[in-house]
């Protein structure tokens, strides 16, 4: 059985899916870097770039959390 949020979504002849979603990202503005964050390669959450440290993986440099990922975590509930 389909809930009601699986029939907003149904994809139009113009190939869009969202017809009741909102425009825009959840994190501002318009393009890349708009914001300063970015996600970290492991974990996928977003930090700001100051929060991030490059990291080679298979032979480009990558953004990941620092010091770790869950240091970082640890961190930002202690500031909470």
């Amino acid at each position: 059985m389909l809930d009601d949020d699986d029939e907003k979504t149904v994809i139009d002849s113009k190939g869009l899916r969202y017809k009741s979603k909102s425009a825009g990202s959840p994190f501002g503005g318009k393009g890349a870097f708009v914001g300063g964050t970015m996600s970290c390669l492991l974990c996928g959450k977003h930090r700001p770039q100051a929060m991030l440290k490059s990291k080679q993986v298979l032979g480009r440099p990558q953004k990941v959390c620092a010091p770790s990922c869950k240091e970082l975590d640890d961190i930002l509930a202690q500031q909470r």
